[in-house]
């Protein structure tokens, strides 16, 4: 029987959540991090940025994030709250262009209870879809299967934000 391995996921499983005691937010810390490269940020917003979502659900997951750590949407300053949509929108359109995908699963989860895994920081998902991307392995073997590294996505993505800027 041959054996799957997802070393990474243990970085996910041993990391402190947010509210734990001497811990910040990861997404307050990753845009002062210096790399935008290695913090897998994508692109900047006056009040938000995209970055890639670590343990994905599908290559091209992103996170649009704002800068100031709030666990509700109405905490979150008006400005910061409509860039936040307009952010989304960018995103898609960037994904589209990039990857290709059939559609989308855009959401939130807010609250510790729904699901929220750092829910003193709200931020919004934008999955792209492709029309079969769900196999056996996440219902089965409660694995997911990515068919490209978080690097090689953000290369592709930054490229297309890169192109994006050129022609506006």
């Amino acid at each position: 029987m041959d054996i799957l391995k997802a070393y990474w996921r243990m970085e996910y499983v041993t990391s402190p959540s947010d509210g734990d005691a001497g811990h910040a937010s990861p997404f307050a810390e990753l845009p002062r991090a210096g790399n935008d490269r290695k913090a897998l940020i994508v692109h900047r917003a006056k009040h938000n940025y995209l970055v890639l979502n670590k343990f994905p659900y599908n290559p091209g997951h992103l996170l649009a994030v704002p800068y100031e750590a709030v666990p509700e949407l109405a905490d979150l300053p008006r400005p910061a709250r409509a860039e936040l949509m307009e952010l989304v929108v960018f995103a898609q359109d960037l994904v589209r262009r990039a990857m290709h995908p059939d559609g989308f699963n855009v959401g939130m989860n807010l609250g510790k209870v729904s699901g929220a895994g750092i829910p003193g920081h709200l931020h919004m998902h934008i999955v792209p879809r492709w029309s079969g991307d769900t196999n056996f392995m996440p219902v089965i073997g409660r694995t997911r299967t990515l068919p490209q590294a978080l690097e090689d996505t953000w290369e592709v993505l930054r490229a297309h934000v890169r192109a994006e800027t050129k022609d506006n």
